[in-house]
């Protein structure tokens, strides 16, 4: 039984894994010039603040889970592991959060400050950063599921003692 669910975990790791790594890759590789009326219009991710945020995290975090993934299924870190779960969990959902507003602008636009919508002028750019932001809610939906496992791991023992 303790070998399913260490099996399940590595494969949840490798899928948290795969989706921040991808996240992060689609977003830093998001770029499109077009050209509006004669003007030429370029689209990146490093122009947004929020989408650079949302790449650093998503790198941070998958470096994370991958040296999660070497760490011995008997050594005392894990209880280290739950804490840095709640962090990164917490890390990827604040770039998530700042990233959908930034993209919500782009496509929407917002017409009380004037900004106006650009997803009409750079259709592949905004497509990637749907693709992006969808990656790393998938990941942020696999980092909570590890968070409660892990926590869940960590408090049964002391939950069942009898005192």
């Amino acid at each position: 039984m303790a070998k399913i669910k260490r099996l399940c975990t590595l494969l949840l790791r490798l899928l948290a894994l795969a989706a921040t790594l991808s996240a992060a890759i689609v977003m830093a590789t998001s770029h499109q010039t077009s050209s509006v009326f004669g003007v030429s219009v370029e689209a990146k991710y490093s122009h947004s603040p929020a989408f650079k945020y949302f790449v650093i995290a998503n790198a941070i975090v998958s470096v994370y889970g991958l040296l999660v993934l070497f760490l011995p299924p008997k050594s005392l870190l894990w209880r280290l592991v739950v804490a840095l779960d709640v962090v990164f969990t917490m890390l990827l959902s604040s770039s998530i959060s700042a990233a959908l507003a930034i993209a919500q602008v782009g496509k929407k636009g917002n017409s009380s400050a004037g900004w106006l919508p650009i997803c009409g002028q750079v259709q592949n750019y905004c497509d990637q950063v749907k693709g992006a932001l969808v990656a790393g809610f998938i990941g942020v939906i696999i980092y909570m599921l590890l968070l409660l496992y892990s926590i869940h791991t960590v408090l049964d023992p002391l939950l069942l003692q009898k005192t």
